[in-house]
Parts: C-alpha cells; structure tokens; sequence
C-alpha cells in the first residue's frame, strides 16, 4: 500500500456494490423480480382455509381482498405474532381478525432499489405490487429481492477479470 492512498477509499472499494449492480438495482422494475401472481383470499375466508392454502401454494402470504380493493396482507408472521399461542378457533375465525389492514404498496414499474430501501427501512418482508388502478398484480418479497441480487452479483462476478493484486487480502489458504 502507497503512502498516499487513502484506507478509507480501500474499504469503500470493497463495500461498492459496482456499476452493474447499482444499475440493476436502479433500473429493474419490481415486476421484472417477482415470478407468481398474488394469491388472494376474502375477509371472510378462515385462518385454517388461508393458513392451509398458503401450505399447499407453498406461499409466505396472501392478500385479502374486499370488492376488487386490497384490505390488507396475511404472512408468516402474523401467524407466527398474531395466531401462534392464542386462544383462536382457526376454523371459525376469519383471516381479517389477523392480517394487516391497508399494507404499503408499490406500483410494479418502481425500481429494485427503492422497494429494498424501504423494505430494510420499515422492516417489510412483502410488499404488495399494485397496477395503475390500484389492483394488486403481484407481491415482492425479501426472498424475491435477494435471489435477484444473487442472480445479478453472480454474473457480475462471472465477468470480472482477476485481480493479481488481490493476494494480499487472504492471510491464510485455509478452505482452498
């Protein structure tokens, strides 16, 4: 290391996403990410029905939806928050005692990057994708959000040519 090279700009170098990434981040819609339509049930329908459902769509949510508008989002863990330990009939109570009413949506053109900032901002696991009416299209989840990140950074990497300065980051050959 040079006596004037700054150690700061070292670690920014290694935390940088890179330019492929920033831009994959800023520049692919929602709707790009997610692979399956939102799955939907009434308020009326039971929490074991909507619990059972989201087993057999091997899903971590649904929407509710009442007359075509989306009244809220039921997850993993509102069941793990709201039904798990409580005195609940599962086969009488309607999944609308246990969701969350209203949940932030994002319309499906919104880019990758703001949907992760605001899901690590407010601790979102799901979002709803919602289309210029305001019908719900689809749910982002962190999971959806991630496998992209893997899929993009893995294909950065691909094509990244090796560093023969790189040596110096390893102090141990252990695992190799």
């Amino acid at each position: 290391m040079s006596g004037d090279e700054d150690p700061h700009a070292r670690v920014f170098d290694d935390e940088h996403p890179g330019p492929i990434l920033e831009s994959a981040l800023a520049h692919t819609a929602l709707s790009e990410v997610v692979s399956q339509p939102a799955l939907t049930v009434s308020p009326s329908t039971t929490l074991a029905d909507t619990i059972h459902l989201m087993q057999r769509e091997r899903r971590s949510c649904v929407l509710i939806m009442e007359n075509d508008r989306l009244a809220g989002i039921f997850t993993e863990r509102d069941i793990l928050m709201k039904v798990a330990a409580q005195p609940l009939d599962l086969l009488h109570t309607p999944v609308s005692a246990s969701m969350t009413a209203d949940p932030f949506t994002l319309p499906a053109e919104a880019n990758v990057a703001f949907a992760l900032n605001k899901m690590v901002l407010e601790g979102f696991r799901h979002i709803p994708l919602v289309d210029n009416a305001g019908r719900p299209t689809a749910v982002v989840s962190m999971r959806n959000v991630i496998e992209y990140l893997g899929e993009i950074y893995s294909r950065e990497m691909l094509t990244v040519p090796p560093d023969p300065n790189q040596h110096h980051r390893f102090k141990s050959r252990e695992g190799a």
